[in-house]
């Protein structure tokens, strides 16, 4: 017996995901490039449409990193987040969107984002990306 993979329609919608035009996230100059040090950055109020129901799913983010020459600025990054909530988007794909922009703005020396979403269906996701100079 073969099994087709069947993807699915909605899987089409997601096409395009890494060319979307997101907002820009500003970064300022670390005065302290030389030390080690780690920024924890937490929001429980993430949300973006799921592309198959259309309905929200919510997401707390734990973003955690090592500056090298800049740091973010936070009012940015707030707004930049806040972009998804209209994106119908995979929780998958949605982590590697964030994290890519975020690693362009900053270029820091690691960073960490784990993406804890709430259960829908009784399944709940946790999607985590991990990254070191």
């Amino acid at each position: 017996m073969q099994i087709k993979n069947k993807v699915s329609s909605y899987e089409l919608k997601q096409e395009h995901i890494r060319k979307l035009k997101t907002p820009e996230i500003e970064v300022w100059v670390n005065k302290y490039p030389d030390k080690d040090y780690l920024i924890r950055i937490n929001t429980s109020e993430f949300t973006c449409i799921c592309p198959k129901t259309g309905l929200p799913d919510f997401a707390a983010i734990t973003l955690e990193y090592k500056p090298a020459k800049f740091c973010l600025e936070l009012k940015s990054l707030k707004l930049y987040l806040t972009f998804f909530r209209d994106i119908g988007i995979f929780h998958e794909h949605v982590i590697n969107k964030i994290f890519d922009d975020i690693l362009k703005a900053c270029q820091p020396k690691w960073m960490s984002i784990t993406m804890e979403f709430n259960p829908r269906g009784g399944i709940a996701t946790t999607v985590k990306r991990e990254y070191k100079k």
